[in-house]
Protein backbone atom coordinates (compact mmCIF):
# COMPACT_ATOMS: atom_id res chain seq x y z
CA UNK A 1 0.00 0.00 0.00
CA UNK A 2 1.63 3.05 -1.04
CA UNK A 3 0.99 6.39 -2.73
CA UNK A 4 2.91 8.37 -4.77
CA UNK A 5 5.89 9.35 -2.51
CA UNK A 6 9.74 8.63 -3.62
CA UNK A 7 10.08 4.62 -4.31
CA UNK A 8 13.94 4.49 -2.19
CA UNK A 9 14.75 3.15 0.19
CA UNK A 10 13.23 3.66 3.13
CA UNK A 11 13.95 5.88 5.85
CA UNK A 12 15.91 4.33 8.70
CA UNK A 13 14.98 4.97 12.57
CA UNK A 14 16.32 7.91 12.79
CA UNK A 15 15.32 9.68 10.51
CA UNK A 16 11.65 8.84 11.43
CA UNK A 17 12.40 9.74 14.98
CA UNK A 18 13.47 13.40 13.47
CA UNK A 19 10.83 13.68 10.96
CA UNK A 20 8.07 12.93 14.05
CA UNK A 21 10.25 15.59 15.99
CA UNK A 22 9.85 18.20 13.54
CA UNK A 23 6.19 17.61 12.19
CA UNK A 24 5.37 17.74 16.27
CA UNK A 25 7.51 21.19 16.77
CA UNK A 26 5.54 22.21 13.28
CA UNK A 27 1.97 21.00 15.28
CA UNK A 28 2.74 22.92 18.59
CA UNK A 29 3.96 26.21 17.75
CA UNK A 30 1.79 26.42 14.23
CA UNK A 31 4.65 26.83 11.95
CA UNK A 32 4.56 25.30 8.63
CA UNK A 33 6.37 22.47 6.62
CA UNK A 34 8.04 23.70 3.25
CA UNK A 35 9.30 20.44 2.27
CA UNK A 36 6.55 17.85 2.51
CA UNK A 37 7.34 14.36 3.62
CA UNK A 38 6.34 12.72 0.34
CA UNK A 39 9.19 14.70 -1.46
CA UNK A 40 11.85 13.49 0.74
CA UNK A 41 13.47 9.89 -0.20
CA UNK A 42 12.54 6.88 1.71
CA UNK A 43 9.08 8.04 2.67
CA UNK A 44 5.61 6.04 1.55
CA UNK A 45 2.65 5.13 3.44
CA UNK A 46 4.10 2.68 5.87
CA UNK A 47 6.83 5.28 7.11
CA UNK A 48 3.79 7.11 7.84
CA UNK A 49 2.34 5.42 10.27
CA UNK A 50 5.39 4.65 12.19
CA UNK A 51 5.32 8.35 12.34
CA UNK A 52 1.91 8.76 13.14
CA UNK A 53 2.46 6.09 16.44
CA UNK A 54 5.55 7.68 17.76
CA UNK A 55 3.16 11.45 17.40
CA UNK A 56 0.86 9.12 19.04
CA UNK A 57 3.16 7.81 21.83
CA UNK A 58 4.68 10.83 22.30
CA UNK A 59 1.32 12.79 23.12
CA UNK A 60 0.28 10.71 25.59
CA UNK A 61 3.88 10.96 27.05
CA UNK A 62 2.77 14.88 27.37
CA UNK A 63 -1.26 14.05 28.95
CA UNK A 64 -2.73 14.03 25.69
CA UNK A 65 -4.95 10.76 25.73
CA UNK A 66 -5.99 8.83 22.54
CA UNK A 67 -10.07 9.07 22.48
CA UNK A 68 -10.19 7.92 18.61
CA UNK A 69 -9.42 8.19 15.18
CA UNK A 70 -10.46 10.02 11.77
CA UNK A 71 -10.56 9.19 8.51
CA UNK A 72 -9.28 10.61 5.20
CA UNK A 73 -9.94 9.99 1.84
CA UNK A 74 -13.19 8.49 2.48
CA UNK A 75 -13.89 8.44 -1.62
CA UNK A 76 -12.95 5.35 -3.59
CA UNK A 77 -12.23 7.45 -6.70
CA UNK A 78 -9.42 8.96 -5.37
CA UNK A 79 -8.12 5.85 -4.50
CA UNK A 80 -7.84 4.97 -7.90
CA UNK A 81 -5.75 8.31 -8.41
CA UNK A 82 -3.89 7.99 -5.76
CA UNK A 83 -3.11 4.24 -5.93
CA UNK A 84 -4.65 3.77 -2.11
CA UNK A 85 -6.19 0.42 -1.85
CA UNK A 86 -8.13 1.93 1.34
CA UNK A 87 -9.07 5.00 3.44
CA UNK A 88 -6.40 6.39 5.37
CA UNK A 89 -6.64 7.81 8.95
CA UNK A 90 -5.05 9.70 12.35
CA UNK A 91 -5.73 9.43 15.79
CA UNK A 92 -7.53 12.14 17.66
CA UNK A 93 -6.99 13.13 21.32
CA UNK A 94 -8.53 14.56 24.04
CA UNK A 95 -7.74 17.81 24.11
CA UNK A 96 -8.95 17.99 20.50
CA UNK A 97 -11.93 17.04 20.70
CA UNK A 98 -14.90 18.60 22.00
CA UNK A 99 -18.44 17.94 22.98
CA UNK A 100 -21.31 20.57 22.46
CA UNK A 101 -23.92 21.83 24.95
CA UNK A 102 -27.42 21.77 23.23
CA UNK A 103 -25.75 21.46 20.41
CA UNK A 104 -24.03 24.57 20.09
CA UNK A 105 -19.68 25.22 20.66
CA UNK A 106 -16.92 27.51 20.72
CA UNK A 107 -13.67 26.59 19.93
CA UNK A 108 -10.24 28.18 19.73
CA UNK A 109 -7.12 26.85 17.93
CA UNK A 110 -4.23 27.71 19.49
CA UNK A 111 -1.84 27.86 16.76
CA UNK A 112 -3.59 28.41 13.04
CA UNK A 113 -1.85 28.10 9.76
CA UNK A 114 -5.03 27.66 7.22
CA UNK A 115 -8.27 25.94 8.64
CA UNK A 116 -10.92 24.39 6.80
CA UNK A 117 -13.98 23.21 8.40
CA UNK A 118 -15.98 19.84 7.39
CA UNK A 119 -19.39 18.65 8.53
CA UNK A 120 -19.09 14.58 9.45
CA UNK A 121 -21.08 11.71 11.20
CA UNK A 122 -19.22 10.90 14.49
CA UNK A 123 -19.99 7.46 16.07
CA UNK A 124 -19.22 6.15 19.52
CA UNK A 125 -17.56 2.25 19.36
CA UNK A 126 -19.44 -0.71 20.97
CA UNK A 127 -17.54 -3.38 20.06
CA UNK A 128 -14.15 -4.13 18.92
CA UNK A 129 -13.66 -4.15 14.66
CA UNK A 130 -11.45 -7.53 13.88
CA UNK A 131 -12.67 -7.84 10.43
CA UNK A 132 -14.25 -5.25 7.82
CA UNK A 133 -18.14 -4.90 8.35
CA UNK A 134 -20.36 -6.76 5.59
CA UNK A 135 -22.15 -3.97 5.13
CA UNK A 136 -23.57 -0.82 6.65
CA UNK A 137 -25.99 -2.94 8.84
CA UNK A 138 -23.19 -5.12 10.45
CA UNK A 139 -20.92 -1.87 11.65
CA UNK A 140 -24.05 -0.29 13.07
CA UNK A 141 -24.21 -3.51 15.34
CA UNK A 142 -21.07 -2.59 16.47
CA UNK A 143 -21.47 1.10 17.57
CA UNK A 144 -23.33 2.19 20.17
CA UNK A 145 -24.11 6.16 19.01
CA UNK A 146 -24.00 8.21 16.29
CA UNK A 147 -23.85 12.54 16.13
CA UNK A 148 -23.46 15.12 13.97
CA UNK A 149 -20.14 16.81 13.69
CA UNK A 150 -17.62 19.46 12.56
CA UNK A 151 -14.02 18.60 12.12
CA UNK A 152 -11.49 21.22 11.90
CA UNK A 153 -8.57 20.37 9.87
CA UNK A 154 -5.63 22.59 9.75
CA UNK A 155 -2.80 22.04 6.64
CA UNK A 156 1.29 22.49 7.67
CA UNK A 157 2.05 22.40 3.69
CA UNK A 158 1.96 25.34 1.47
CA UNK A 159 -1.18 25.76 -0.21
CA UNK A 160 -2.67 22.46 0.93
CA UNK A 161 -0.71 20.32 -1.23
CA UNK A 162 0.04 16.94 -0.03
CA UNK A 163 -0.31 13.38 -0.32
CA UNK A 164 -1.89 10.98 2.00
CA UNK A 165 0.87 9.66 3.23
CA UNK A 166 1.88 13.14 4.50
CA UNK A 167 -1.84 13.52 6.28
CA UNK A 168 -1.25 10.44 7.87
CA UNK A 169 2.50 12.08 9.34
CA UNK A 170 0.68 14.91 10.50
CA UNK A 171 -1.97 14.22 12.79
CA UNK A 172 -4.46 13.59 9.66
CA UNK A 173 -4.50 17.07 9.69
CA UNK A 174 -6.94 17.68 12.97
CA UNK A 175 -6.90 20.35 14.34
CA UNK A 176 -10.12 20.05 16.60
CA UNK A 177 -13.57 17.94 16.33
CA UNK A 178 -16.92 19.31 17.68
CA UNK A 179 -19.72 16.59 18.46
CA UNK A 180 -23.23 17.52 18.60
CA UNK A 181 -25.96 14.86 20.38
CA UNK A 182 -25.53 11.72 20.68
CA UNK A 183 -28.42 9.61 19.70
CA UNK A 184 -28.32 5.83 20.90
CA UNK A 185 -28.29 3.29 18.18
CA UNK A 186 -30.99 0.78 18.79
CA UNK A 187 -31.03 -2.74 17.72
CA UNK A 188 -34.23 -2.16 16.34
CA UNK A 189 -33.45 0.80 14.46
CA UNK A 190 -30.69 -0.29 12.51
CA UNK A 191 -31.92 -1.63 9.28
CA UNK A 192 -33.82 1.94 9.32
CA UNK A 193 -30.96 3.84 10.37
CA UNK A 194 -28.72 1.99 7.53
CA UNK A 195 -30.84 3.29 4.55
CA UNK A 196 -30.87 6.40 6.35
CA UNK A 197 -27.44 7.06 5.90
CA UNK A 198 -27.06 6.47 2.49
CA UNK A 199 -29.51 8.98 1.07
CA UNK A 200 -29.32 11.80 3.80
CA UNK A 201 -28.42 15.89 3.21
CA UNK A 202 -26.60 18.26 4.86
CA UNK A 203 -26.18 21.91 4.31
CA UNK A 204 -23.78 24.14 5.32
CA UNK A 205 -24.67 27.71 6.70
CA UNK A 206 -21.86 30.51 7.30
CA UNK A 207 -23.46 33.77 9.65
CA UNK A 208 -26.84 32.28 8.15
CA UNK A 209 -25.99 31.85 4.31
CA UNK A 210 -26.00 28.84 2.55
CA UNK A 211 -22.40 27.74 1.28
CA UNK A 212 -22.98 23.87 0.48
CA UNK A 213 -25.31 20.95 0.17
CA UNK A 214 -23.78 17.57 0.82
CA UNK A 215 -24.74 13.96 1.56
CA UNK A 216 -24.09 10.81 3.49
CA UNK A 217 -23.50 9.41 -0.03
CA UNK A 218 -19.85 11.42 -0.31
CA UNK A 219 -18.40 9.28 2.82
CA UNK A 220 -17.68 6.25 1.02
CA UNK A 221 -21.17 6.13 0.06
CA UNK A 222 -22.38 6.02 3.69
CA UNK A 223 -20.64 7.10 6.98
CA UNK A 224 -21.52 3.37 8.38
CA UNK A 225 -19.94 1.75 5.67
CA UNK A 226 -16.80 4.34 6.19
CA UNK A 227 -16.80 2.87 9.78
CA UNK A 228 -16.85 -0.76 8.66
CA UNK A 229 -14.28 -0.47 6.24
CA UNK A 230 -11.95 2.17 9.07
CA UNK A 231 -12.43 -0.94 11.45
CA UNK A 232 -11.58 -3.92 9.18
CA UNK A 233 -8.69 -1.61 7.43
CA UNK A 234 -6.80 -0.82 10.91
CA UNK A 235 -7.36 -4.52 11.88
CA UNK A 236 -5.36 -5.45 8.66
CA UNK A 237 -2.88 -3.50 9.34
CA UNK A 238 -2.51 -3.11 12.86
CA UNK A 239 -4.12 -6.15 14.12
CA UNK A 240 -2.75 -5.17 17.69
CA UNK A 241 -4.49 -2.15 17.68
CA UNK A 242 -7.91 -2.79 16.58
CA UNK A 243 -11.14 -0.20 16.21
CA UNK A 244 -12.57 -0.58 19.95
CA UNK A 245 -15.10 -0.43 22.91
CA UNK A 246 -14.79 3.76 23.86
CA UNK A 247 -13.44 5.13 20.91
CA UNK A 248 -14.62 8.13 18.47
CA UNK A 249 -14.92 7.54 15.28
CA UNK A 250 -15.31 10.85 13.08
CA UNK A 251 -15.89 9.12 9.31
CA UNK A 252 -14.99 11.59 6.67
CA UNK A 253 -16.21 14.96 5.14
CA UNK A 254 -19.90 14.62 4.03
CA UNK A 255 -18.77 18.19 1.37
CA UNK A 256 -15.51 19.97 0.47
CA UNK A 257 -13.89 21.33 3.39
CA UNK A 258 -14.28 25.28 3.50
CA UNK A 259 -11.74 27.77 4.52
CA UNK A 260 -12.55 29.39 7.84
CA UNK A 261 -11.04 31.51 10.63
CA UNK A 262 -11.96 33.01 14.12
CA UNK A 263 -15.24 35.04 13.95
CA UNK A 264 -16.63 32.54 11.61
CA UNK A 265 -20.25 30.86 12.81
CA UNK A 266 -21.40 27.91 10.72
CA UNK A 267 -24.75 25.64 11.31
CA UNK A 268 -25.26 22.32 9.90
CA UNK A 269 -28.14 20.83 9.24
CA UNK A 270 -29.49 17.46 8.33
CA UNK A 271 -32.55 16.60 5.92
CA UNK A 272 -33.54 12.92 6.04
CA UNK A 273 -31.57 11.75 9.12
CA UNK A 274 -32.55 12.23 12.74
CA UNK A 275 -30.00 14.15 13.97
CA UNK A 276 -29.99 18.08 15.72
CA UNK A 277 -28.57 20.58 13.81
CA UNK A 278 -25.11 21.49 15.14
CA UNK A 279 -23.62 25.03 15.33
CA UNK A 280 -20.05 26.62 15.75
CA UNK A 281 -17.67 29.26 16.27
CA UNK A 282 -14.58 29.97 16.31
CA UNK A 283 -13.25 32.17 18.33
Amino acid sequence: MRDIGLQTKRMDKIEIENLAAEILSAYESGHTIDVPPSSRPGFDLDTAYEVERILKSRRQAAGHKSVGRKVGYANKAMWRILKLETLVWGHMYEDTVHQSRNNKATVTIAHPRSLKIEPEIVFGVKNRFEAPAADAASALSSAEWLALGFEIIDCPYPEWKFQPSDFVASFGLHAALVIGERVPIQTEAIPRLAEELNGFKVRMMKDGELIEEGSGKNALKSPALCLGELGGSIAKRFPAELLSRGEIVSTGTLTAGHLTEKGDRWTAELDGLGLPQLTLELT
